[in-house]
């Protein structure tokens, strides 16, 4: 199933087996902690609501039609019962206060049936606030022929009983008020009402259509219609009896004719089911990032399609989507449920479509997932119908069970192996990379597995991505799968640390409201998305391209021998062996995979470069970041991105057994060492254009696999395009372990011939032969004659000791010893002292001689 629902609380396993322990003890009216009645049925016993802190107010019926209410606390998992009535009500709404003080109750005379009668007019609502602690005093609080719903504030701090409680009182007749409640504490630990005769209430809103409670951050969502347009009102409840409005925008859906619906204020029962899933359904969902949804899908008669719309206002922009219900006899007894899963909305009707929306970045689509039609996800969707509330917290009313909502991370890799569109393969790869990075999810997903670590369980899933990635490198046609894999987990694994990032790193490789009030925490964040909506340009993201040009001027002055301050180059391979060393720390397992045993100054100062750029361009445009959280941030990205590339190579380096003596040139390539060769290959070329630095040590390996795989002829075109690089460790290694056959002569003097050359003159002087000589000689020549200009000379001086039968040579020796004895000091290099124009003279002659087969 696409869904997990780990269940948190179960009305039949941990209440229910209570109740009936305790059913023969007789029950007593009123009593707290008392008896509790004998049950009469099990439909009777049913959830009410949830409160801030997570414990579960239910209630049940005895035989005598006497109406209990009991509470699940969900830290000690212990149940406590709180009131009994002794007439026989239906319930409507309940809430405690978070001391177990006060309970507040909304209750409406049952009928025979059971229900309330909606046509008699002397069926009033009662709504009652009682004292529990202990039970004493009962205050009317309305008494009216319309519903009320009640709700506690829970304060953030909850340190200290507090003095005064807030309720809120939410009417059919569209208007909620907030109660101010102050208690006062008599004869020992008695608590009761101060001044309960008046009670200060405040008008919160008025001549709403539609509300939502969010009682984990104790915000009220609600609807009014002005002027024809429908207006989106947020309430933020603060921690004293002050309430702000947060902000008002439009929405462009009308509710004219939906009558009025409130989400999550309890279960209300009182509604038709069947007509209920027709409703039109609209809710709110924000996550911790600063995301803020609104999911709407309007009433459904019949037809043949579906459609629902999600408005993002943290993106500044709204899309509507259309679901095809299958044939035209579809029945469809049951609304579009929405589930909030962090970064994700689920959007699915059981056997007909389930679409996983990317609320992160809604703006590319193919980061979204979408399934319709017949299908095996689809059709393991729960049926009964479940009430997203805050957080991932998922609540069956039908059942009575409450569930954390989790992607089903197993069957999300199942998917990855099977499905053959590349746009589900993007959405899925995303979405497995997403749910990797939630300690939560993790836990949900293996339970508590003894010595399986957080740290072993990702290295599970990482395997299981990374074999499917080298089981399909060519399998995607629209993207590069390496390059999606490497920039998504390298965002995912800096995500959770900063909400902002998503604005200036990469997270892939495919590329009209007021402000709110300056306030702390979600709304700041809110607040950050909005003003980069209004104001912020596209190119924000961080493009490692800029340093390109910087790095060329480095390798061309180490080619030339030039550089520039030795402090600035020193600094950048500080930045770089801070990383290095930041990626062994984190490194679990020691590595298979020949890398980081060289210097590779190449690769070394791409890292130190984009240390240094990243850095100032996080610095730049992350506001009230530490620098020094922003430095380790920028280490960890660099760590993570370096850390894929190994595990991708080590995860193929592992499956073909391929062993340290790879590194040895005197063997042939075997098929294993080919399929690691094209997927460093494929790697390369996704790295390449992403202008992304590799492990040190990766050119090499990659040089020696390619000298054990291919013909020369292809070894040498692969050099020529900028394919495999000649590192001065490959080729030093290359020359030591090669004989002098005459397959290995032309082999070498190929890629000698090639090498840039101050690195030429220093491989050369390690093979001893005759080609080496020539190469050697023609490189000092060089450096000898670049700025010779001629001058007279005596013919009949002989200045050099070198003497053959051949004039031209004569001569052309006579001139550089010239040269060698005007700038003795010039040319005095370092590793060539004995190179000299009787050593060119002497390797000409075997040259001639070897060309001659004399």
């Amino acid at each position: 199933m696409a869904l997990r629902l780990v269940a948190d609380f179960d009305l039949q396993k941990d209440v229910l087996p209570g109740l009936l322990a305790k059913g023969a003890v007789p029950a007593v009216a009123g009593a707290r902690g008392g008896g509790v009645g004998i049950l009469e049925n099990y439909d009777s016993l049913r959830v009410l609501n949830i409160e801030r802190n997570g414990n579960i107010i239910y209630t049940y019926k005895d035989d005598k039609g006497n109406v209990f209410f009991g509470l699940y606390d969900c830290q000690t998992r212990q149940n406590e019962h709180l009131y009994t009535f002794e007439t026989d009500f239906q319930v409507v709404s309940c809430s405690v206060n978070s001391e177990r003080t006060l309970l507040a109750v909304s209750l409406v005379q049952a009928t025979k049936e059971g229900r309330r009668n909606e046509h008699q007019p002397e069926s009033k609502c009662l709504t009652l606030l009682v004292e529990i602690h202990p039970v004493n005093n009962v205050k009317v609080l309305k008494a009216v022929d319309s519903c009320i719903w009640v709700q506690f504030l829970y304060p953030h701090v909850e340190s200290h009983p507090l003095s005064e409680n807030h309720l809120l009182l939410i009417s059919e007749e569209k208007y909620i008020e907030q109660f101010h409640i102050q208690v006062t504490q008599e004869d020992g630990d008695k608590v009761v009402i101060k001044k309960s005769g008046h009670l200060p209430r405040d008008r919160v809103a008025e001549d709403f259509v539609w509300a939502q409670w969010d009682m984990l951050e104790q915000r009220l969502y609600y609807i009014d219609l002005k002027n024809s347009r429908t207006i989106l009102k947020c309430i933020q409840f603060n921690a004293d009896e002050n309430f702000t409005l947060m902000f008002e925008a439009s929405l462009d859906i009308s509710l004219k004719d939906s009558g009025f619906k409130l989400v999550n204020f309890g279960c209300d029962y009182l509604q038709d089911q069947e007509k209920f899933s027709k409703h039109l359904s609209l809710c709110v969902f924000t996550n911790k990032t600063g995301s803020l949804c609104v999911c709407y899908s309007p009433k459904f008669d019949s037809g043949e399609q579906i459609t629902y719309s999600v408005f993002y206002f943290h993106k500044g922009h709204s899309k509507t989507f259309t679901a095809a219900l299958g044939s035209a006899d579809s029945h469809v007894t049951k609304g579009i449920t929405f589930l909030n899963l962090d970064c994700y909305v689920a959007v699915y009707l059981p056997g007909h479509f389930f679409h996983l929306l990317n609320i992160q970045h809604p703006d590319l689509i193919c980061h979204s997932l979408f399934l319709t039609g017949k299908n095996e996800m689809i059709d393991m969707l729960p049926h009964s119908p479940l009430r997203s509330l805050s957080g991932s917290l998922v609540l069956d009313w039908n059942s009575g069970k409450l569930y954390r909502a989790l992607l089903n991370q197993s069957y999300l890799l199942q998917l990855l192996w099977n499905t053959p569109l590349d746009c589900e393969r993007m959405a899925v790869l995303h979405c497995v990379l997403s749910c990797g990075r939630d300690s939560r999810f993790l836990e949900a997903q293996w339970g508590w597995c003894g010595d399986l670590t957080t740290s072993r369980i990702l290295s599970f899933y990482f395997l299981k991505i990374i074999q499917w990635i080298s089981e399909n490198i060519s399998a995607c046609h629209s993207f590069d799968l390496i390059q999606e894999f490497i920039i998504a987990s390298s965002y995912w694994s800096i995500c959770p640390e900063t909400s902002n990032v998503d604005k200036l790193l990469p997270y892939s490789s495919v590329l009209t409201w007021n402000t709110v009030h300056s306030f702390k925490g979600y709304w700041e964040k809110l607040n950050y998305n909005l003003e980069y909506v209004k104001y912020a340009k596209p190119d924000l993201h961080y493009n490692n391209s800029v340093i390109r040009k910087e790095w060329n001027n480095l390798i061309s002055e180490e080619k030339t021998g030039t550089r520039r301050s030795t402090a600035y180059v020193r600094n950048i391979l500080d930045n770089a062996m801070k990383v290095i060393s930041n990626l062994e720390a984190r490194s679990l397992e020691p590595r298979l995979t020949p890398l980081f045993q060289e210097e590779d100054n190449h690769q070394r100062l791409l890292v130190g470069l984009m240390v240094s750029e990243l850095k100032d361009h996080l610095l730049r445009h992350l506001q009230g970041v530490e620098k020094k959280k922003i430095e380790q941030m920028v280490l960890d990205y660099i760590s993570k991105l370096l850390d894929l590339i190994c595990c991708i190579l080590e995860a193929s380096w592992r499956k073909h057994n391929l062993h340290p003596w790879v590194l040895h040139f005197d063997r042939h390539g075997s098929a294993a060492e080919f399929a690691v060769f094209h997927l460093m290959t494929r790697i390369l070329e996704a790295t390449n254009s992403l202008f992304l630095p590799l492990p040190p040590g990766f050119h090499t390996l990659h040089m020696v696999l390619g000298v054990h795989c291919l013909p020369l002829h292809n070894l040498l075109h692969y050099i020529d395009n900028g394919v495999l690089l000649l590192t001065e460790t490959a080729v030093t290694r290359l020359v030591k372990d090669l004989d002098n056959t005459e397959r290995n002569e032309k082999l070498k003097f190929s890629i000698i011939a090639r090498l840039p050359p101050l690195i030429g003159q220093k491989i050369s002087r390690l093979w001893d032969h005759p080609m080496s000589s020539n190469i050697i000689s023609r490189n000092h020549v060089k450096q000898l004659l670049q700025n010779y200009k001629k001058q007279p000379r005596d013919s009949m001086t002989d200045k050099s000791s070198f003497s053959v039968e051949f004039l031209p040579l004569n001569y052309f020796i006579d001139i550089l010893t010239d040269i060698e004895s005007s700038n003795q000091a010039l040319y005095a290099f370092e590793g060539h002292d004995n190179v000299d124009a009787k050593f060119v003279g002497e390797a000409a002659l075997k040259h001639t001689t070897m060309l001659l087969g004399l």
